[in-house]
């Protein structure tokens, strides 16, 4: 048997069983790096993350950093309003938010390099530009990596298609490789036929085959070990395949994606529509073990929804009422359950808002701004009640305690117990998880 007979062989024994290897998320984690992480880390806190990546864009200015005083082309129409922690004010449009601040901080000295997104997205969620040869790895890829776990569900999920199609997906594992990449979910929570077929065991296979060709996989495996040792297939793949019989036959894995089993008043608390379940499901999978969920936190027409060029405030009424309900039911849900300390939850968009709203033909409307702008983050691994820095007058820039994207992504690594200066070795070079970027100390 050569060697592409014998990778094909076990490919080919896969699909007999119903299983695709491509739908199971590869964890390309040994015993040892298992053992390792949880010796590592035995008496600490596992912080886990939701983050709602409000995709395009949102304006700061109408949510997070309101200027009363400005003139109307700059303000908008909504006005700021007080909240549960003094001095931390909000727009008004987000009314069940502003009944939460106590259990999340606001930054609003925000800055990054980019107005393009792709480029954008993928700095937000690695802390690293885009580089087509040296890819930095994603928050939740280098997590997964660090802090390896062993329950039988996908360590790390994104809710949402959300690459770009000029730039590499946002978030994902880069020169970690394919082994940490997140498992990706396109379908709609909030649709009644919403399923997760990668885990449906075939119909006409009972359990006691598959135990049995679990037994097949490890004598494969076995021979295989030999041959395809150098292959990146084999680098990537073989050491979490044994997982694909244990995912397909979870009942845990199933529950955790059966939204079914949440009240309908629950359900009705975080909103009926993609966001609000989405936000709920991730709940459900960081109760069920997953360490990082990612939702596009959206509901309107095409990508990037928050990117409002034109009749942004006709959006902004669809999107801010989905937004401060599906976000505060998530805290108060996670506070209620005892998880929020455990749990950090994230909201933020690429960059913000041009102070200066348009005269677009459509319809008065913000374009992209990176100079400035607001993110949130509540929860586990940081202070909460808090708001860290401020903008000029206008919100053109930050003007105290500016924070750039790498100290942001500084900030979750801090917090979650990552280290930063980990190496792994690429193209020959030794490249760092995050060479830049200091955490905010006021959050930690």
């Amino acid at each position: 048997m050569n060697d592409h007979h014998s990778a094909i062989s076990r490919r080919s024994f896969f699909q007999a069983g119903g299983i695709s290897l491509c739908a199971i998320p590869p964890l390309g984690l040994s015993l040892q790096d298992v053992l390792a992480a949880e010796s590592s880390t035995k008496g600490k806190t596992r912080i886990n993350v939701i983050f709602m990546f409000l995709q395009g864009g949102a304006s700061q200015l109408d949510m997070y950093d309101m200027k009363p005083k400005a003139p109307s082309e700059i303000r908008g129409p909504y006005f700021s309003s007080s909240t549960r922690v003094p001095g931390f004010e909000l727009s008004d449009q987000l009314p069940l938010l502003a009944q939460h601040t106590d259990k999340f901080s606001l930054i609003r000295s925000m800055h990054t390099f980019t107005s393009k997104h792709g480029e954008g997205d993928v700095h937000i969620m690695c802390g690293t530009p885009v580089d087509k040869n040296l890819q930095g790895p994603g928050i939740g890829a280098v997590l997964s990596k660090q802090q390896p776990q062993t329950a039988h569900i996908p360590p790390f999920i994104h809710f949402g298609d959300m690459k770009h199609p000029a730039y590499s997906a946002p978030g994902f594992a880069g020169i970690l490789g394919r082994s940490y990449d997140p498992f990706v979910i396109k379908q709609d929570p909030n649709s009644a036929s919403f399923r997760v077929r990668e885990f449906d065991v075939a119909e006409d296979i009972d359990i006691n085959r598959l135990s049995g060709r679990r037994s097949l996989l490890q004598s494969l495996d076995k021979y295989q070990a030999q041959r395809e040792a150098q292959l990146p297939f084999a680098r990537e793949h073989d050491e979490f395949t044994g997982r694909a019989l244990s995912l397909a036959t979870s009942r845990k894995t199933k529950e955790a994606f059966d939204l079914s089993r949440e009240t309908e008043s629950t359900r009705e608390r975080y909103g009926r529509n993609r966001v609000g379940q989405g936000m709920l499901m991730a709940r459900r999978l960081v109760e069920a073990g997953v360490r990082f969920v990612t939702i596009q936190g959206y509901v309107d027409t095409g990508i990037y929804a928050w990117d409002h060029h034109w009749g942004i405030f006709p959006h902004m009424d669809i999107q801010l009422p989905i937004y401060d309900r599906s976000y505060s039911a998530l805290l108060e849900d996670l506070d209620q359950r005892g998880m929020l300390e455990t749990t950090l939850v994230i909201t933020a968009g690429e960059f913000g808002r041009t102070p200066r709203i348009n005269d677009n033909k459509r319809g008065p409307g913000r374009d992209h701004w990176g100079r400035c702008f607001s993110l949130t983050l509540g929860g586990g691994g940081v202070a909460t009640g808090k708001v860290i820095g401020t903008s000029d007058k206008y919100s053109y820039s930050p003007q105290d305690r500016p924070v750039s994207v790498p100290d942001f992504v500084a900030t979750i690594y801090e917090a979650l117990g990552m280290d930063p200066n980990a190496e792994i070795v690429s193209q020959g070079r030794p490249v760092k998880m995050l060479p830049d970027g200091s955490p905010v100390r006021e959050l930690l």
